[in-house]
């Protein structure tokens, strides 16, 4: 609910597509800068704790961002500068939250779980953008902000009451070398290298539908806020099924669903792209989402399937990166892009990129 939010009241208050990419590249970069490093901590340190941290951290700042909007003297740089501190605790709890999920469930139950969670983050993607929507035309954008803030309280809780076992101390090593010992890990793997490469490429040519969604919805399909969350949902939708389906495919299976995957999710985006038609262009967000979920859950389940447990937060840290960390600068290149060309045809281009990069893993796998 809070990025539909704030991207709608970025562009609400702006009117710059180039704005709009950049508040989303401030949110993200961090996943790209920090995240080798938060990998590190991660394997060195209580994961349940970090947990704590980065969670505070975020309730912190949906708190203060939602003050100044419900205020009415927010500006450019506080949504800016809340953007950078969420997207800093995001990056340390992203391949922290990755790496904790076999000390929950175990390595028995470790691919359902993944499967699970993926189903639960995109229920939630489901529901959220389509009440953000209804929520922004009623009350505005920060009600919106401010339920976020107050739902960390229930993470917190949540965290509070589990009872995991800990994990035996790591011999002390320099941050520096454990940092190179990753590196070296993902990139002599040749499989975990291949899936991470291609989930990169379809990550930063592909996911500039996010940044973009607000000028197809006011600007292309001519509706508001709640045309937004109803765009948004629908790649919910598709996402949904894709988590779904994914988690009763059979390994066998499973080893080929990121390349055709990334192919899928870049044929469907340069056909919305070119859609004017609002039912057409929900419809063609359905299987969007369902690729960009499969090909997110096949590799990471492939890859976590295979990693040594030692390695397991550095690893996850480079999935981050490639999955999430390459969306600030998809943002970034289609806010600038869109400026010349146009938001129709970046996103086709975009979508164009991902077919080439799957073709191409496909034929190193």
């Amino acid at each position: 609910m809070q990025a539909i939010a704030q991207s709608w009241l970025i562009y609400r208050i702006t009117d710059s597509p180039f704005l709009l990419g950049l508040v989303g590249f401030v949110g993200q970069a961090p996943m790209l800068l920090v995240t080798p490093f938060a990998g590190v901590v991660a394997d060195r340190l209580d994961r349940r704790r970090i947990l704590f941290v980065t969670q505070i951290a975020m309730m912190t700042s949906a708190c203060g961002l939602a003050a100044l909007t419900l205020s009415g003297v927010v500006e450019v740089w506080h949504i800016i500068g809340f953007a950078l501190l969420s997207g800093t605790a995001n990056a340390f709890d992203v391949p922290t939250r990755q790496s904790f999920t076999i000390e929950m469930v175990g390595r028995a139950d470790l691919p359902r779980a993944i499967a699970l969670n993926s189903i639960m983050l995109n229920a939630a993607r489901l529901v959220g953008p389509a009440m953000a929507g209804l929520l922004v035309a009623a009350v505005g954008e920060g009600w919106c902000i401010a339920l976020n803030g107050v739902s960390y309280l229930a993470v917190l809780s949540s965290l509070a009451m589990m009872r995991i076992e800990r994990q035996p101390a790591r011999e002390p090593s320099h941050p520096l070398s454990d940092l190179h010992e990753g590196f070296v890990y993902v990139t002599t793997h040749r499989e975990t290298r291949t899936l991470l490469a291609l989930l990169a490429s379809s990550s930063l040519f592909g996911t500039c539908y996010v940044t973009l969604m607000p000028v197809f919805a006011r600007d292309v399909l001519h509706g508001s806020s709640d045309l937004f969350g109803y765009l948004m949902a629908g790649i919910g939708v598709g996402a949904l099924m894709g988590a779904l389906s994914v988690s009763r495919m059979p390994r066998e299976t499973l080893v080929r669903v990121p390349f055709f995957a990334s192919a899928g999710f870049g044929l469907s985006l340069a056909a919305f792209s070119q859609s004017e038609l609002l039912w057409l262009s929900w419809l063609l967000l359905v299987p969007a989402g369902f690729c960009m979920m499969a090909m997110g859950i096949a590799t990471n389940t492939l890859i976590q399937s295979s990693i040594a447990d030692e390695m397991r937060g550095r690893v996850m840290a480079y999935y981050v990166m490639a999955f999430i960390g390459m969306m600030p600068i998809s943002a970034l290149i289609a806010g600038w892009v869109t400026h010349w060309i146009g938001a129709p045809d970046t996103l086709a281009l975009g979508g164009a990129l991902c077919v080439v990069a799957a073709g191409v893993a496909y034929w190193r796998r």
